[in-house]
């Protein structure tokens, strides 16, 4: 009986702690558009998977997104080799670019910041 009481319990904190974490999601035009009308907080994560700053900033966004202060947050991930039209549309001009928005306004930028306070700074300010 015990056992199953532990098992339901990390159970629950599992989908609790996936309940209050941020989103992580491929970038669609058509997602984007949806969440920043609604006025929903979005950083938009423009990055390579041959860069190395983009590898250092993964875990810090990964990491933030778990939080439960940025639950209301969309991370929207772009590929930026495959997908220039959305870089482009973003004025991105290299990866490990992060843009913020709050609501249809960009509220913050940055490129090539790998510091876990400037990266959650920039999250941060898509909340106000």
């Amino acid at each position: 009986m015990k056992f199953r009481t532990t098992v339901s319990f990390l159970a629950l904190s599992a989908l609790a702690s996936i309940a209050m974490a941020g989103e992580i999601k491929p970038f669609s035009q058509a997602e984007f558009d949806q969440l920043t009308k609604a006025g929903q907080p979005v950083v938009v994560d423009v990055s390579a998977t041959w860069c190395p700053t983009c590898k250092a900033q993964k875990p810090i966004l990964e990491k933030l997104m778990q939080q439960p202060a940025y639950k209301g947050v969309t991370l929207l991930t772009v590929d930026f080799d495959a997908e220039k039209s959305t870089v482009r549309a973003f004025k991105v001009s290299m990866q490990s670019t992060l843009v913020g928005f709050h609501g249809t306004k960009e509220v913050a930028r940055s490129v090539g910041d790998t510091t876990e306070a400037g990266i959650e700074g920039l999250v941060q300010k898509t909340l106000r």
